[in-house]
């Protein structure tokens, strides 16, 4: 069963969380860096429904997705955060897509941007310990199937 969730957010705790997530010491002019206090809304984006703001120093036009995988994208903050928790929980594209209202291929493309960026932020440094245990590593450690029938 398809069940769109998006229209089950709140825009604003979304961007909340959004603006917590990707811009942890806050939202700035990317081009001088001063704060989004020291900016005025310039207009508001049709499909995303972003604030976009304008550098009052610079001129610099910015919203929440600039410096972010999700720049130049149309995506609304619930379909963010929603695709950003569907994917740590392990759904798969297809029910993602569905729930979110979008095209498979769109989201598929930007779980590979995720993913690669996620990719590209792992320590390339060995793992302090001389070993480690694989299957503690695993969802589903621990867990032991039926034995296997023995052939006669």
């Amino acid at each position: 069963m398809e069940f769109p969730i998006t229209d089950h957010l709140d825009e604003e705790e979304s961007a909340k969380w959004i603006l917590e997530h990707f811009h942890p010491k806050g939202q700035n002019c990317p081009k001088c860096n001063r704060g989004v206090e020291q900016s005025r809304k310039f207009r508001r984006t049709q499909c995303s429904g972003l604030d976009v703001q304008r550098c009052k120093q610079c001129g610099t036009i910015y919203n929440l997705y600039t410096g972010t995988l999700f720049q130049g994208s149309q995506w609304t903050p619930q379909q963010v955060v929603l695709l950003m928790r569907g994917m740590c929980k392990g759904e798969t594209t297809r029910e993602l897509a569905a729930e979110l209202n979008l095209n498979y291929k769109t989201v598929l493309t930007m779980r590979h941007r995720v993913q690669a960026n996620a990719e590209l932020a792992q320590p390339n440094a060995a793992l302090p310990d001389s070993h480690s245990e694989t299957d503690e590593m695993f969802q589903n450690a621990g867990e032991k199937r039926r034995t296997a029938r023995r052939s006669r």
